[in-house]
């Protein structure tokens, strides 16, 4: 893929993001007026859709975004109501563009035919919004002849809905008019809704220049006079509607947001990662200088410059960080439209409560998450959510409600997905998972373990398939993604009163701070993140359960692996001495190292493919005078020796 059409791909994909934010937004205010700029901020993005198409040459992109533009100019210049249905449309057609995309990004061709052809239709049977009335006698003919269609529309609006219509003449010195009627227009704004900024020439001195400003307000001449700080002068006294702003013309950008491709960020992380390793072999030189010199002033001077070196660094390191760093709320958009989409599938009245939504994550965190939280919210509608009529049986409002929260823990952001309905049937999930031969009979589990069950691949409690869910496909799925970003997930639930999902990840997966350790005559690195305590191994604490060891750990046990033995390197015939406590509350396992190195920060990097397969490792990373070491993934650790231990229980 050239790099035009990259740029063309990730420029929509952002407008495309703002299209559903608004639509949302338009779904949420059909039960009221709905707001103009509202309109024209779908209008805008359309339009800026459409043409960036044609500028790239993607005439049928083109052709179906002029098509969904017109609907919008329909809507907005009240041509037709705005109502679920054309919300649910747009909805639909947006789903197309982003398909459409996706084929292009793949090399493929777009066919948007059928779409365009949707649109027109659609266009066509549109309900009638009656005729707007006159504004023949009720407004100054000199204001009505200037006013553009949409500006008259905007008008008729406002008269009726019973708004007063007033005009203010304000005159500024040529120096800085600009900034001037900014302000009193913003105060306008404030009051209601300003519909034409007007050039006049009356009682307007040479040097200066004149505007006459049209707005609509349900606020009384003398509030209005004395907020925006001039008197208005009365047009029309009943009608109008919501707050419009209409930006004034410019070729200069409004933002400051600079948007870089993920690509370049990694390249720059991998030029960090040379920095690290220079910063490495300077602290050996230094070290080599002191043992030769002692505290001579070349000594101080070298060890002066690493310490500045390590600032800028560091420094250095959180920009980058920051820079990938993204509010989850962008992904929560998205979640909200699968809410409220499945919601009306599944024939089901459903609240969505999103907290949190300004928490910062990696972007690729933020974008693999995105998966398994859609997963978790189609089950929660279809598994979770009660019918109405059920609802009201069990003595619960009609309307079910799924709470989505974020916040940061730690290294960690905790994603979770509550909802109040039905909860898990524990009983019903281990007699399908004994009848699917997943769990022996005989086995005794506990309430955590008997919920994990729900994420073996191919349970599912639900007696039929739905389009949602109920196939069996999914939560598996959730929880070897979340696995592979460093993470885990949690599931807590009391029958007939609620669920709950709880992804802990990491902040981020680029920069990471490890706890270097040594065993087997190998070095390895284990994400800080993951590392709840070390300390040194005490044997009489070490007990065998089961055949399995386990370290009491101030009176809880402790699942206890080998890192020598778990990887089957050879024995050194050093004592393992230290345990790392890695996890966190009942998931936790303690890895036997023979020494501990100490904290380093690394660059990680994927295995690749020719490495896949190996059991127990994250990534790899460079080190020192370019040695290589192999990063532990400590969460498969833990879930493999807690599924052995609950078969040996």
């Amino acid at each position: 893929m050239n790099g035009s059409i990259k740029e063309f791909i990730a420029e929509s994909e952002e407008i495309i993001q703002q299209i559903e934010a608004n639509l949302l937004q338009l779904q949420e205010n059909l039960d009221t007026e709905i707001p103009p700029d509202l309109l024209n901020a779908l209008f805008r993005a359309f339009h800026t859709l459409k043409g960036n198409s044609s500028l790239f040459g993607q005439n049928n992109l083109k052709d179906l975004t002029h098509n969904l533009e017109e609907l919008l100019d329909d809507l907005r210049m009240g041509r037709r109501p705005v109502d679920e249905e054309v919300v649910e449309f747009l909805f639909h057609k947006t789903d197309s563009l982003k398909k459409a995309l996706k084929r292009l990004e793949e090399g493929g061709e777009i066919d948007v035919t059928r779409e365009i052809q949707e649109v027109e239709d659609f266009r066509k049977r549109a309900p009638s919004t009656g005729k707007e009335e006159s504004l023949e006698g009720k407004i100054d003919s000199e204001i009505l002849k200037v006013l553009s269609e949409y500006e008259e529309h905007r008008l008729k609006e406002n008269i009726k809905n019973n708004k007063g219509i007033y005009t203010i003449d304000v005159v500024f010195p040529l120096d800085g008019f600009d900034r001037r009627l900014l302000e009193v227009s913003e105060k306008v704004k404030a009051m209601g809704e300003l519909i034409s900024t007007l050039p006049t020439t009356q009682n307007v001195p040479e040097g200066h220049i004149g505007f006459k400003l049209l707005f609509a307000s349900d606020r009384s001449p003398e509030q209005l006079g004395e907020t925006i700080g001039r008197p208005p002068t009365e047009v029309f006294r009943p009608t109008p509607p919501q707050p419009s702003q209409v930006p004034l013309d410019s070729i200069k950008s409004t933002t400051s947001t600079l948007r870089v491709d993920i690509d370049k960020i990694d390249r720059i992380l991998d030029i960090v990662g040379e920095v690290y390793l220079s910063r490495s072999m300077f602290r050996s030189l230094e070290q080599q200088l002191r043992q030769i010199y002692g505290y001579a002033d070349i000594v101080f001077q070298t060890h002066m410059a690493n310490q500045m070196l390590e600032r800028t660094l560091a420094e250095l390191q959180q920009s980058i960080l920051d820079i990938r760093m993204v509010p989850i709320g962008q992904v929560f958009t998205r979640v909200a439209q699968v809410v409220r989409r499945y919601a009306r599938q599944m024939q089901k009245k459903v609240n969505l409560q999103v907290y949190g939504e300004d928490t910062e994550l990696d972007k690729f965190v933020a974008e693999e998450v995105a998966d398994p939280l859609m997963h978790i919210i189609r089950n929660s509608i279809d598994h979770g959510i009660e019918p109405p009529d059920e609802r009201k049986r069990a003595g619960k409002k009609e309307e079910g409600n799924i709470a989505l929260r974020a916040y940061q823990k730690g290294n960690h952001v905790v994603i979770e997905v509550e909802d109040d309905g039905r909860g898990i049937n524990k009983r019903k999930v281990l007699e399908k998972a004994i009848a699917q031969g997943l769990v022996q009979e005989n086995q005794q589990l506990s309430d955590s373990e008997v919920l994990d069950l729900i994420f073996l691949p191919g349970l599912s409690t639900k007696d039929s398939a739905s389009e949602v869910s109920g196939r069996g496909v999914g939560m598996d799925v959730v929880k070897e993604k979340v696995a592979s970003l460093g993470g885990y997930v949690e599931v807590q639930s009391e029958e007939g009163s609620f669920t709950r999902f709880s992804l802990t990840l990491p902040i981020t997966l680029a920069i990471i701070k490890t706890l270097m350790v040594r065993t087997g005559g190998r070095k390895f690195a284990i994400p800080l993140t993951s590392v709840a305590e070390s300390l040194e191994l005490e044997e009489e604490l070490v007990n065998s359960v089961e055949g399995r060891q386990v370290y009491n750990l101030r009176g809880r046990p402790v699942p206890l692996v080998s890192l020598r033995r778990y990887y089957g390197l050879a024995d050194t015939g050093n004592r393992e001495a230290f345990v790392v406590i890695t996890g966190v509350e009942n998931r936790q396992v303690g890895l036997l190292v023979e020494e501990l190195v100490g904290a380093e920060d690394i660059v990680i990097k994927p295995l690749g493919p020719y490495f896949e397969g190996c059991r127990g490792f994250a990534g790899a990373a460079e080190i020192e005078s370019g040695n290589l070491i192999l990063v532990i993934d400590t969460e498969s650790i833990i879930t493999e020796n807690l599924i052995r231990t609950t078969e040996h229980a």
